[in-house]
C-alpha cells in the first residue's frame, strides 16, 4: 500500500471518529516519515481500536448519545442500536441498566 492510500485510510478513520486528532496526527507523521508500521510490540487487535475509539455522539443523540456512538463504532445505523436497547429493556430489563452504565463510562466526543 502506498503513502496516499495509507493517508486516505487514516483520514477515513479520523472522519468516522475512530482516531482522535492526536492519534491522527501521529499516524500521519509516521506514514510521511516512511515508518508506517508501529515501532514495537505486536499489532493491536482491530476490536481494541474500536473500543478505545468509542465515544458518545453529540449530533446523533436522543438522550445520552450512546446509540449514536456505538453506531459510529460498529457501522450499523443508530436506530438498530436503539431497537436493541429497547428490546433488552422490555425483555429482561437490562437494557436501561446497560444504557445508563455506557452513558456514565463512555466519554463524549
Amino acid at each position: 500500500m502506498n503513502d496516499a492510500d495509507e493517508l486516505n485510510k487514516l483520514a477515513d478513520l479520523h472522519a468516522r471518529g475512530v482516531l482522535n486528532a492526536e492519534e491522527f496526527a501521529a499516524a500521519k507523521a509516521r506514514v510521511l516519515s516512511g515508518s508506517a508500521a508501529p515501532a514495537a510490540g505486536p499489532a493491536p487487535s482491530p476490536n481494541v481500536g474500536a473500543v478505545n475509539g468509542l465515544r458518545r455522539a453529540r449530533m446523533d443523540r436522543w438522550i445520552g448519545g450512546v446509540c449514536g456512538g456505538i453506531a459510529r463504532a460498529t457501522g450499523l445505523d443508530s436506530w438498530v442500536w436503539r431497537l436493541i436497547f429497547t428490546v433488552l429493556f422490555l425483555a429482561v430489563g437490562s437494557g436501561i441498566l446497560l444504557y445508563v452504565l455506557l452513558w456514565i463510562f463512555v466519554p463524549e466526543e
